[in-house]
């Protein structure tokens, strides 16, 4: 045992534990911000408006993170933009003024971007020191760190926001700071990029392939949103309890989860492209039958079977992305969280105009056109 491929698996491990947090953190947030709207006195209207900076702020760290985030730099972006988020929740936990949570919403969004680019940056020349796929794994610790931090909050729900959000920031900056001088050493930032597959780099995107993986990202994205926001509702429609209609995103982040969590195996026997086809295949066809069934067990095997299928799709993207530099993580990072943030409201709009079944079939078609573009897009492009 190599002492490269020891430092190799330290990396591996330390970015494991970024995902986690990150995750944690988003679900912490995500889970009381009720709380912090009523701490603040805010309106609906306010809350939206904080939560946009936040997505402002997110998407300028995004482009920020991907300007400076050079293989030597990777470990000091790792631990100031973790020490930044956590500070910057703790500042949304005391928050008790809308101009206070909006400067705090602006800087969490802006340590969050920098953060995932860097975490995605680093993971993406730690899968080519390894010279096999493990991003799907990396995005699966998100997914159970995202798990923790909601079954966090709800153990929690009767203490006050601020104490929470204090010590989940204060416990992960603790652990950022303990882990520096394993960061400073992270496994390949200070040299090339390693070979992967049968002795060949992943070819560098062109500007329009790079455009065809923020596409497909943003797509992929939009359904990841439209579960969040309205997959409680649409159980509610069909007359679920609100047990049933609460465990739906539950169920769709459960079985994401599972499929990350196998989809680096799946994407080194049989390629990213097919394995990212099928997958699409697959979660428009759970979402179609969940849609159009009309009955709450159909509902929750449909958004389950959804999470399942769009498993594999974004860090495929974000490792095809990844030979192009961190600035195009950056690109197709940003333009999937632009569909993250957008879809919600677009499936309102649709739903006012229309139903909300009908609305719902659209995450369905956008998935479907990820299964029709996967392999134009991936193609030569990853390991």
């Amino acid at each position: 045992m190599s002492a490269e491929s020891a430092a190799d698996r330290h990396g591996r491990t330390l970015l494991t534990g970024y995902f986690l947090g990150l995750g944690a953190i988003m679900a912490v947030w995500g889970a009381r911000m009720p709380a912090v709207q009523q701490a603040a006195h805010l309106s609906t209207a306010g809350l939206a408006l904080v939560l946009l900076v936040a997505a402002i702020g997110m998407v300028a760290g995004l482009q920020i993170g991907g300007r400076y985030a050079r293989p030597a730099r990777l470990p000091a972006l790792l631990t100031t933009g973790s020490l930044a988020l956590t500070g910057c929740l703790i500042l949304v936990g005391h928050g008790e003024s809308l101009s206070a949570l909006l400067a705090a919403a602006l800087a969490f969004g802006l340590a969050h971007g920098v953060l995932d680019v860097a975490a995605n940056s680093a993971a993406v020349r730690c899968q080519n020191a390894f010279g096999r796929p493990i991003m799907s794994g990396l995005h699966a610790a998100y997914s159970l760190g995202a798990l923790a931090g909601a079954a966090l909050a709800a153990l929690t729900a009767q203490a006050p926001h601020s104490t929470l959000f204090t010590a989940t920031g204060a416990l992960l900056a603790g652990v950022a700071i303990a882990a520096v001088p394993v960061t400073r050493s992270l496994s390949g930032a200070d040299r090339p990029t390693a070979r992967v597959g049968a002795g060949q780099l992943p070819l560098l995107p062109s500007p329009g392939k790079l455009w065809l993986l923020a596409a497909l990202a943003a797509a992929s994205l939009l359904g990841e949103g439209a579960a969040a926001d309205w997959a409680a509702v649409h159980l509610h429609t069909l007359g679920a309890p609100t047990t049933a209609s609460a465990t739906a995103f539950a169920l769709y982040s459960a079985a994401m989860a599972a499929g990350r969590l196998t989809g680096d195996r799946l994407t080194a026997a049989f390629g990213a492209p097919p394995v990212v086809r099928v997958g699409a295949v697959l979660a428009t066809a759970g979402l179609t039958i969940g849609v159009i069934g009309g009955s709450t067990p159909l509902a929750l095997t449909g958004w389950a079977v959804f999470g399942l299928g769009l498993s594999t799709t974004v860090p495929s993207l974000i490792t095809a992305a990844g030979a192009g530099g961190a600035k195009a993580v950056a690109t197709v990072t940003a333009t999937g969280y632009l569909g993250l943030l957008a879809g919600p409201a677009l499936i309102g709009a649709l739903a006012s105009a229309t139903t909300l079944p009908t609305a719902l079939l659209l995450p369905a078609l956008l998935a479907a056109a990820v299964a029709a573009l996967a392999h134009r897009a991936l193609e030569n492009t990853t390991p």
